[in-house]
Order: structure tokens, then sequence, then C-alpha cells
């Protein structure tokens, strides 16, 4: 059997995962004939077509789902191997390519990883920041802090805490419009809206006990950043729903008050998401492992503050 270089095997492992050579080689940075050259090389030295190809497809061949997972099974071994001896030195290194949304990750998860990086003086990040939905053929990220569980059975991910989302407006609000004291009243305030594509997020719903309630509301003021809703709120301009953790400093520091505490907002989950076992490194481990952590500490300063964050 011919020698298959370690590149190559990635590439393979790439194209198989994105299912499009296009996509693991914009992923990779490198050209898609290069790539497509290193498939070739690892189908030749294997002696076996490892992907099926149509002009608008390709998919992984009888031999290719045989040889994929030990590939990637070793590929990590060798990865973890390799950490091992770093591991001498007490040093873990890589770098986190990942994805935020914009008010987590502007505001509460980048001084997180200030502190991170101190901690871990070989570990670097490249950030990508927006509010869209996850790509991982189309964003140049190996990783993704997003609100909701997967719903791509493809994806490998770390559920990092149940987050409980807040009816919020600023002191100044209330002291101009007073506070909503039933749903009927919430619906006379003026409403801060998120809006992902063409859908607009105008229908809140709530939880009493089991009991789901939507409320409709109304509102002059709709942004596809979360950021943006949320310095609306802030600055007094409506009521907004919130992730406790995007507003956990504001409260903490009375710049937002909670409204109707009898009525959740239905809550979510925070989650570490990866398109494949091969992403998951040593360094994601650190990361996944301070998360945890420091949004246990967010939810905790809110409870200590009167704040209901249990779910």
């Amino acid at each position: 059997m011919k020698i298959m270089l370690l590149d190559d095997l990635n590439v393979v492992i790439k194209v198989a995962e994105f299912r499009n050579i296009t996509a693991a080689a914009t992923h990779l940075n490198m050209r898609t004939a290069t790539a497509s050259a290193a498939v070739k090389r690892v189908e030749q030295a294997l002696g076996a077509e490892l992907f099926v190809r149509t002009t608008r497809s390709l998919r992984l061949s009888s031999a290719g789902e045989r040889f994929l997972p030990t590939c990637e099974q070793a590929m990590s071994m060798l990865a973890t191997a390799k950490q091992t001896l770093k591991g001498d030195t007490g040093v873990i290194e890589g770098e986190l390519r990942l994805g935020l949304s914009s008010d987590l990750g502007r505001n509460v998860i980048a001084p997180w990883l200030d502190d991170f990086m101190e901690e871990h003086e070989k570990i670097s990040v490249k950030l990508n920041l927006n509010d869209s939905n996850i790509d991982f053929y189309r964003d140049p990220i190996d990783l993704a802090l997003r609100y909701g569980s997967p719903d791509d059975a493809s994806v490998y991910g770390f559920k990092i805490c149940d987050v409980p989302r807040l009816l919020v407006a600023s002191p100044s609000y209330i002291s101009s419009y007073g506070a909503p004291k039933n749903f009927e009243d919430l619906q006379s305030h003026n409403g801060l809206f998120y809006q992902l594509h063409d859908k607009v997020y105008n229908q809140w719903e709530f939880v009493q006990g089991d009991k789901p309630i939507k409320v409709i509301m109304q509102g002059n003021r709709t942004a596809n950043d979360g950021e943006m809703v949320r310095r609306w709120a802030v600055a007094g301009k409506g009521v907004a729903v919130k992730s406790s953790l995007d507003c956990c400093d504001d409260i903490i520091n009375g710049r937002l008050v909670t409204l109707l505490p009898d009525y959740q907002p239905k809550p979510t989950q925070l989650w570490l998401i990866c398109p494949s076992r091969q992403s998951i490194t040593p360094a994601v481990r650190l990361l996944r492992d301070m998360l945890k952590v420091r949004c246990a500490e967010c939810l905790t300063q809110l409870e200590k503050a009167g704040v209901h964050t249990k779910t």
C-alpha cells in the first residue's frame, strides 16, 4: 500500500463531513483543485473510491463508509497522542475558531475568553460574530456557541447549561410607563423585537406552572442583532425578552429590571456544537469546562439578586 499523508487524510475527513469538495477546501483555506488531488491520492493509495460523485452531489461509497469511521478514530488518537507529549509540560495549545451570537459573544463570552487565554497562553482564538443560523459549510468556524439544542443529528455538541429567559425593561421606562401587571397590560407596552431572516419574534411564549401562554406584542423597534434589542431596552425604549446570560450584568448593575416574575418566558439551553468528533480537541474541552463554570456563576449571581433562574 502506498503511503498516505496525514494532511490528505484530513482533507478526506472534511470532504466526508461537508459532502462537498469546494466547501471542504474553503474550510481548510485551500484551492478546490488541491483538495480534489488530496482525495485522489488517498483513493489511489487505498485502491478504492471513497466517494460516489455525480454532477450535483457527493456521498460516501460503501468503501468510504467502512474507511471513514476508523480513519477519524485514528486521526483523533494521533491528535491525543501529540497532546499527551505536550501535556508533559502541562500546556495545551490549539486554535479555537468559534462562532458566537452578537450579544452573548461581545458582552459576555469575549471577557471570559480574555481570562481563559491568559490562563492558557498557547491557545489562540478566531471569533465569528453574527446572529444567523450556524452553517459549518459556509462559515470559517470549527465550533459554535448557540442557544437552543441542536436539531441536526450530524453535529456533535455539549450542553453548557439551561438558560432562563427574562422579561425586562429599564427603570426609566417603568418610571414613564409603569410596570405591566398581567398579560393584557403587557400588550399595551412597546415591544422590542429580534428578527431572524424574515421572521420577527413578536409572539412571546411564557410558562405558568406547566401551562404555556402566548402573547402577541406590538412595537416600533425590530433588529436582526440581539445586542441592539438589549441596548434599546437599557435605553428605555420598551420591554424585551432576553436570555438571562445576555442581560445578567445589566440586571446586577440596575440597568434592567425583570417584569411579571410569576410568568417565566419559555426557557432555552446553551450548547457548544461542532461538526465532527475530530473537532473536539483538548482546547475545546477546556473551553467547554470554562463555559460551564462561568455560566453557573452568572446564574448564581442572578439568584442572589432575587431573580428566579430555575428552569
